[in-house]
C-alpha cells in the first residue's frame, strides 16, 4: 500500500497490517475497549484481532490524573478486579472540601453537597499504574499493544470512510528530510473499525471531528489545565485515603479552578492544581499559581519535610454534556476524553472513559459479527444516549457555565450547589434549563493592557520550583533531530500580533517552558523561540493560543514525558 508522507514530497511505499479493530491510545478508554472486544470474542467463540497503538514509550508513560477513581465501570468490565491484582488498594477514608483565603481556609460542610460530589466508595491511586495493569489484562486476552507508535494520520477509503491509521515515520531530520541510515517509514494499520482514544485534544480526533463535522450541533469544548506533582511525604503527615479539594486562593473570583490533594500508597501524596482555560487575564501563569498555592498552610503542613519525585501537566475537558460531539463517523468512533466525558464538579472522568470504550467495543463487535465494516456505529451513539454516563453528565451540565458567568463564590458554590441539588432530587430538572458556553477558551483571552502583570514569587526550591527543574522531573525526552511538532500556522503572529496585544501569553500558559520571547543585547528585536524538546504533551498551547496559531502534532513515537506512577 502507499500513502502520502507528511514529511516527504513523494509517496512512500508502506507496509500494512490488517486488524478487525485498531484503537488509538492505551488509556482507560482504549484499554477498556480492547478488553471488552476480546471478552466478547472469547464468549462467542469468534475470531477477532485487536491492536492498540500508544504514542508513549510504554503504557502509562503519558497518563496523568489525580486520581480518585470511581470503580463503577471497572466493576462492569472486570468484576473481580481486586482479586486480579489491581493497583487500586487505597479506599477513600476522609473527604474534605475547603474554600481558601491567602492564609486560612473555610471548610465546606459535606451535608450541603449532594451525594454525587462525595468520594466515599472511591479509590485513590495512580491512573498510570491502573493503565499498566489493564494492559496486562488486555494482553492476556490476546490484544496486541504497540507502545512507541504514534498515530500520525488517518487513512480513508475511496468513499471517505476511515479505514485505519498511518504510524508516524521515524528518522526524519529537523529539516524535514530523511536522515541517512535512520529513516523508517511508518506502517499503515488497516481496520474494519478505528476507535480514537487519544485523550484530550488529540490530533487525530481534531482531524476526524473537523472532516465529519461532528461538533456542528454541540457547544464549543471547554478545557482546563491540570498540573500535578507526586510527593513522598513524612510518615507522620501521611493519612492513607485522605482526599482534599479546594477552591479560591490563589485564583481570583473570576478565574475558575481549584486543587486536589490525595494520600495513597506508601506515603505518597498527589498534589495538583487546575486552572480553567477560559481565564481572561493573559498575565496568568497556571504553573506559577500552582507553585505559590503549595505554600498555603493547608497544603504546606502535609508537604513539609517531604520530597517531590514527579511532575506533569495535561489538559482536561470541561465542557461536559453540552460539548460532547457526535461520537460516530464512517469507519469508527470517538471514545473517552477524545470526546470529553469529564464530570467537572466531581473532577472525574476515567470511569466515563472506560464505559464509553466498552459501549463502542460492543457496537463494533456486533457490527463485525454481522459482516459490516467501515460504516457508522450508530448503536454506540444510541447506547451512550441511554447510558449512566449520559445521565451523570446531564445532571452537572450547568456547573461550568454558572462558574464561568458568575465566578467562584456565587457561581461555583452557591448557584451550582443549588443546581446540583435540583438535578439530583428531580431527576435532571434545572431552573436554568441547559446553559451554553459563550466562547472558546482562546476567544476568552483579553488584551494585556486591560490587566496588570502578576508579580509571582521566586520558587524556594523546597515547596516551589521553576519550570525547567519541573520538566526534568517529568522525564521528558524527544529526539532532537526531528521536525518541531509544535507548528505555527503563521510564524510572524507571535511577535507581530500576540506580543503587543497579549504580551505573548504562550510564555506563561505553557507549564514546561516550551515558548520564549528572546531579545538581543539591547533589549530589542524580539524573536519567538520554541523549545519543543521540553513539551509534556499537555496540548494547552493548541487550546489557549488566542489566535489559534499553534497546532500540536505528534512527534516521533516514544517521545514526550515518561511518568512513573502519575
Amino acid at each position: 500500500m502507499s500513502a502520502e508522507s507528511s514529511s516527504a514530497a513523494e509517496p512512500i511505499e508502506r507496509d500494512s497490517l490488517p486488524y478487525d479493530v485498531v484503537i488509538i491510545g492505551a488509556g482507560p478508554a482504549g484499554l477498556s475497549a480492547a478488553i471488552r472486544l476480546r471478552q466478547l470474542a472469547i464468549e462467542k467463540g469468534a475470531e477477532l484481532s485487536v491492536a492498540v497503538l500508544e504514542k508513549g514509550s510504554e503504557v502509562g508513560a503519558h497518563i496523568l490524573s489525580g486520581a480518585v477513581i470511581d470503580p463503577r465501570a471497572l466493576n462492569e468490565l472486570l468484576p473481580d478486579w481486586r482479586e486480579r491484582g489491581s493497583p487500586l488498594d487505597t479506599p477513600v477514608t476522609e473527604d474534605k472540601f475547603l474554600f481558601l483565603g491567602e492564609q486560612g481556609a473555610l471548610p465546606l460542610p459535606g451535608f450541603v453537597m449532594p451525594a454525587m460530589i462525595h468520594n466515599h466508595g472511591m479509590f485513590v491511586g495512580s491512573l498510570g499504574e491502573v493503565c499498566r495493569w489493564l494492559a496486562r489484562e488486555a494482553e492476556a486476552l490476546g490484544v496486541e499493544i504497540y507502545p512507541g507508535f504514534a498515530g500520525a494520520a488517518l487513512i480513508h477509503d475511496e468513499t471517505g470512510a476511515v479505514k485505519g491509521v498511518q504510524v508516524g515515520d521515524l528518522g526524519i531530520g529537523r529539516d524535514g528530510q530523511a536522515r541517512a541510515g535512520a529513516f523508517t517509514p511508518g506502517i499503515e494499520i488497516h481496520a474494519k473499525y478505528t476507535l480514537i482514544a487519544e485523550g484530550v485534544r488529540g490530533s487525530l480526533a481534531k482531524q476526524v471531528i473537523g472532516r465529519f463535522k461532528l461538533d456542528d450541533e454541540c457547544e464549543p469544548q471547554k478545557y482546563g489545565i491540570g498540573i500535578k506533582e507526586l510527593w513522598k511525604i513524612a510518615p507522620e503527615n501521611h493519612r492513607p485515603g485522605y482526599v482534599q479539594h479546594s477552591f479560591g486562593w490563589p485564583l481570583d473570583n473570576r478565574t475558575g479552578g481549584g486543587s486536589f490533594l490525595y494520600h495513597f500508597g506508601d506515603n505518597f501524596v498527589s498534589v495538583g492544581f487546575v486552572v480553567h482555560l477560559n481565564y481572561r487575564n493573559p498575565w496568568i501563569s497556571p504553573f506559577d499559581e500552582f507553585q505559590r498555592f503549595k505554600h498555603h498552610p493547608e497544603i504546606r503542613r502535609f508537604l513539609a519535610g517531604g520530597k517531590r519525585i514527579a511532575y506533569g501537566a495535561r489538559a482536561i475537558t470541561e465542557g461536559g454534556y453540552q460539548s460532547v460531539p457526535k461520537l460516530v463517523f464512517p469507519g469508527g468512533a470517538l471514545i473517552g476524553c477524545a470526546a470529553g466525558f469529564v464530570n467537572l464538579p466531581r473532577i472525574k472522568g476515567s470511569h466515563n472513559a472506560m464505559k464509553t470504550g466498552m459501549m463502542a467495543a460492543e457496537a463494533a463487535f456486533d457490527a463485525i459479527a454481522m459482516g459490516r465494516q467501515l460504516d457508522s456505529l450508530d448503536a454506540y451513539q444510541t447506547a451512550y444516549e441511554h447510558s449512566w454516563v449520559h445521565e451523570e453528565l446531564r445532571k452537572v451540565r450547568n456547573a461550568k457555565p454558572l462558574w464561568s458567568r458568575f465566578g467562584t463564590v456565587f457561581g461555583a458554590i452557591a448557584l451550582t450547589g443549588l443546581d446540583l441539588w435540583t438535578n439530583t432530587l428531580f431527576n435532571g430538572f434545572s431552573f436554568f434549563g441547559t446553559l451554553g458556553h459563550k466562547k472558546s477558551d482562546a476567544e476568552s483571552t483579553e488584551s494585556a493592557s486591560r490587566h496588570k502583570p502578576i508579580p509571582y514569587p521566586k520558587p524556594d526550591g523546597v515547596l516551589s520550583f521553576d519550570k525547567l527543574s519541573s520538566v526534568f522531573q517529568s522525564s521528558t525526552n524527544h529526539e532532537e533531530d526531528q521536525p518541531i511538532h509544535l507548528r505555527l500556522t503563521d510564524p510572524d503572529t507571535p511577535i507581530r500580533h500576540n506580543l503587543p496585544e497579549y504580551a505573548e501569553p504562550a510564555q506563561r500558559y505553557c507549564p514546561a517552558g516550551v515558548y520564549e520571547v528572546l531579545y538581543d543585547a539591547a533589549g530589542a528585536n524580539p524573536r519567538f523561540q520554541i523549545n519543543a524538546q521540553n513539551c509534556v504533551h499537555c496540548k494547552t498551547c493548541d487550546i489557549k493560543d488566542p489566535t489559534q496559531n499553534i497546532v500540536w502534532t505528534t512527534p516521533e513515537g516514544g517521545g514526550g514525558p515518561n511518568y512513573p506512577n502519575m
